[in-house]
């Protein structure tokens, strides 16, 4: 098996051969630049798995190459610096760039990082064989060793030893129920209930009922009492998933409880108190969602006091081979076969951009898995990439719309049709559709008269 590289360019002399040192010790093939070399050029060209890089300056020409290098998604990359301020280092950690050491460093943490990773480049490289293990750290229901993955890790601990109300952002299919659920399991009230409600999945006459509960009578087809989802999570957590998509009206009832503890079922006249933790999740960015006037920034405030954001698959190198491995060893494990996959295969994967994140790989590996009879090939990974594109299966635009229909009547058609194929999601059928959630609720009130 080849050595994993890493790409060495140091100012200090001896602080150079000290990390040539240290990375050889561990198994690393060093490359060493000469200071007129650019480490940017020669990445391009370059197969580096860890680049360590001291910097003299970085200037904004060097970050704008950075990003369309797309250098954090294909290496580890460290800075070393003198710890003077530069917004365009700052700028590049926000690119994926975990590391800017300041001088002098510390070898010790050096070792540490150059052993992850010597680790992760390893995983990487195998032949294909069968895959009877998974590779990954695991935390609470999270898999993971990438640096962005222990860094949330390390976030969901904080939030777990707190009582702090949490909002969780992150790409749809990125886990951000399995980090409330990690949150609420490492937490204090991990024997107490764990109660999940998707609010874009609600009309929004039920949403007050769904939260609140209601009594017999309380209004038409309510033919028996119900308990709300406050009540249901009492003493443990309750899991708002998608929640900036609840109606405004409703989330002024959710503030009034998150404020006063107390909340009445619908047309019901006693109060009740709640005793739960609160954790919300959106595939929003919750700036825009307020801005876009659908999300209320006091209620915003009122539940992020502990933000934690799951970075997307496509940030987290090579945990995307290692989740595919992963998934790949549970599913042998519980068919009690021996099935391998490709090295072929797993570039294909790990060159993907996963926009549906872990899930939509998780699917891609079960689908795989089904196709394959000894060994996972390309041939077998079916990836998304035209998933928006109409099948050609599908009948033509004028064969599939009558002559003469309205086109009021055909929007609500194309509206009602989505939405069911969503499973009711209002947030993706508005994606969709090209509207915002706020026209689509417009809509639908309109449909409903």
């Amino acid at each position: 098996m080849a050595k994993p590289t890493l790409l060495l360019s140091v100012i200090d002399t001896a602080l150079q051969n000290q990390l040539e040192g240290l990375a050889e010790s561990i198994g690393f093939k060093t490359i060493k630049l000469e200071q007129d070399e650019s480490w940017l050029d020669f990445f391009q060209v370059s197969k580096a798995d860890v680049v360590i890089i001291q910097l003299s300056k970085f200037t904004e020409a060097d970050l704008a190459e950075l990003s369309d290098s797309n250098i954090s998604s294909r290496a580890e990359v460290i800075f070393i610096s003198n710890g003077e301020p530069n917004p365009n280092i700052d700028k590049a950690m926000q690119l994926g760039i975990p590391f800017n050491l300041k001088l002098p460093i510390d070898i010790a943490f050096m070792e540490d990082i150059l052993k992850d990773s010597y680790a992760q480049s390893k995983s990487t490289d195998e032949q294909s064989t069968a895959v009877s293990m998974s590779e990954l750290d695991q935390f609470g229901l999270l898999v993971g060793s990438s640096t962005v993955m222990r860094k949330t890790y390390r976030m969901i601990k904080k939030a777990a030893e707190s009582e702090l109300n949490i909002f969780i952002t992150g790409e749809s299919g990125a886990g951000k129920e399995l980090v409330a659920r990690t949150v609420h399991l490492l937490s204090e009230r991990s024997e107490k209930p764990f109660i999940a409600v998707n609010c874009g999945a609600l009309s929004p006459e039920l949403v007050e009922s769904e939260l609140f509960g209601h009594v017999k009578g309380a209004f038409t087809g309510a033919q028996s009492s119900r308990t709300g989802v406050f009540e249901q999570a009492e003493d443990g957590v309750l899991f708002l998933d998608e929640v900036t998509e609840m109606p405004l009206d409703q989330q002024v009832k959710l503030l009034r409880v998150l404020e006063s503890g107390e909340y009445r079922p619908v047309g019901s006249n006693q109060v009740k108190t709640t005793n739960v933790r609160v954790i919300s999740a959106t595939n929003r960015v919750p700036q825009q969602a307020i801005q876009d006037e659908i999300f209320r920034e006091d209620l915003f405030f009122r539940l992020s006091h502990f933000p934690i954001d799951v970075p997307p698959l496509r940030e987290r190198g090579t945990d995307i081979v290692g989740l595919a491995k992963h998934f790949l060893a549970y599913r042998n494990a519980s068919e009690t076969e021996q099935k391998e996959i490709s090295l072929d295969s797993l570039d294909l994967i790990a060159n993907h951009s996963w926009p549906g994140n872990v899930r939509e790989l998780k699917h891609v590996i079960e689908r795989a898995y089904i196709l394959a009879n000894n060994t996972i090939t390309p041939e077998h990974i079916i990836l998304n990439d035209n998933a928006s594109a109409p099948s050609t299966d599908e009948a033509p635009a004028h064969q599939t719309v009558p002559a003469g229909i309205s086109l009021e009547e055909i929007e609500k058609r194309a509206i009602l049709k989505t939405l069911e194929k969503n499973d009711g999601n209002k947030a993706t059928t508005a994606k969709e559709l090209g509207v915002s959630t706020k026209t689509l609720y417009n809509k639908l009130d309109r449909y409903s008269e």
